[in-house]
């Protein structure tokens, strides 16, 4: 077979994670029409994941939210987007990269995507209080999917070795 060079695999989850940007763009502006909500899978140690010390130590490996009655100030960016929640009556702010998001599902329409998140090469900055960030952008850390790129030293590992076989 031959090799793909293209690599239509990663263009493929970059064209669906384009789907999930849309959808909460348009309800960032617009709020969640009729039945709709969403539960949403990440990887809470994906590079620019941010959450609070108390919730990366309760999820350590992943995480699903839930978009439907009670959330706020959603704002989403080409990169990923940030929410506000509520955890046992403690409002947290949570900023998610859509290249850390696992899964999405729409269980109004029974929707739902699944994506490959290559592991975590450095630790999600944690923040008790994210105005506490220190100046640090969301934006910082940068996670490619391009095979045999080194960065620093580091091997980024393609997404076929996540792959089933």
């Amino acid at each position: 077979m031959a090799q793909d060079h293209i690599r239509y695999d990663i263009l493929a989850q970059e064209a669906l994670r384009g789907v999930v940007r849309k959808v909460l763009s348009e309800v960032a502006r617009t709020g969640l029409p009729g039945d709709h909500h969403f539960f949403i899978s990440f990887v809470t140690q994906a590079p620019g994941v941010r959450l609070s010390q108390k919730l990366i130590s309760q999820y350590d490996k992943e995480m699903t939210i839930v978009l439907q009655n009670q959330y706020w100030d959603l704002k989403v960016s080409e990169t990923g987007f940030e929410v506000g929640l509520s955890f046992d009556g403690v409002n947290e702010t949570l900023l998610i990269p859509f290249s850390a998001i696992k899964g999405f599902f729409d269980p109004s329409v029974q929707f739902g995507l699944q994506f490959e998140v290559a592991e975590a090469q450095a630790g999600p900055r944690i923040v008790a209080d994210p105005d506490d960030a220190e100046g640090e952008e969301a934006g910082d850390a940068e996670q490619t999917d391009e095979p045999g790129i080194e960065e620093s030293g580091e091997k980024v590992v393609s997404l076929d070795s996540f792959r089933k076989k």
